[in-house]
């Protein structure tokens, strides 16, 4: 499986970026697709999830303001993040990440949300 992030970039507080995530390869082992985040020296923390199946998990930090979705068309799998209410502390370098059924966790490479005050 790979995964393509993007959608990264900068924005005020209290503005929107969305971000997209295109899987490819073997989407059908895919168990389900979530963004993580990090910042420096801090570990890598779940933003939210969703599995195929449409259930959702959020952290508490960003619920009501961030929506997860996932779009499923034919040989394709793109999830999304849309992010409103953007405060400085959502700055971080954020990862697309989805577990396959077997077990297998494959990452995408990080987009920078900088978010200024």
């Amino acid at each position: 499986v790979q995964l393509q992030a993007s959608g990264g970039g900068l924005a005020q507080a209290g503005g929107s970026l969305r971000l997209s995530c295109a899987a490819s390869g073997g989407i059908r082992s895919i168990a389900a697709m979530g963004w993580y985040r990090q910042t420096p020296g801090k570990e890598r923390e779940l933003v939210a999830s969703i599995a195929t199946g449409g259930s959702t998990n959020y952290a508490d930090s960003v619920k009501g303001r961030f929506t997860i979705s996932i779009d499923n068309a034919k040989n394709t799998l793109t999830l999304y993040l849309q992010m409103n209410s953007l405060q400085p502390e959502d700055t971080a370098v954020y990862y697309c990440h989805c577990p396959t059924v077997g077990g297998i966790q494959y990452w995408g490479k990080g987009t920078q949300v900088t978010v200024s005050s």
